[in-house]
């Protein structure tokens, strides 16, 4: 199951989680954030328990995108122990975004 993510919980979901989160950054007014979202969402469900899924609304949490730079969306950042350890910026197949989240198990 995906988790929403904003400014208040971001340090609790992501940075404190003892399993590898992968955060999807998007809006609903982009396409490409379209595409990716059903992706991101089967692979939430996959991989429940093994890690977190989250996903952070650009224009409803605005401190933790600017923190990580994201300029262009959909981004998604992969972090492990509190720290971002890969990232992609653009819509991708599920297999790719899929084999950088195995990498952090």
């Amino acid at each position: 199951m995906e988790v929403n993510v904003l400014d208040s919980n971001f340090k609790e979901i992501v940075l404190d989680s003892k399993q590898p989160v992968l955060v999807d950054f998007w809006a609903t007014w982009c396409g490409p954030c379209r595409m990716v979202a059903p992706l991101v969402e089967q692979l939430a469900n996959e991989y429940e328990g093994k890690a977190v899924v989250a996903k952070c609304n650009v224009d409803e949490a605005q401190q933790i995108p600017m923190q990580y730079g994201i300029r262009n969306i959909p981004t998604l950042l992969f972090f492990k122990n509190g720290e971002v350890v890969d990232k992609m910026v653009g819509a991708a197949p599920k297999n790719v975004i899929e084999e950088k989240l195995k990498s952090l198990l």
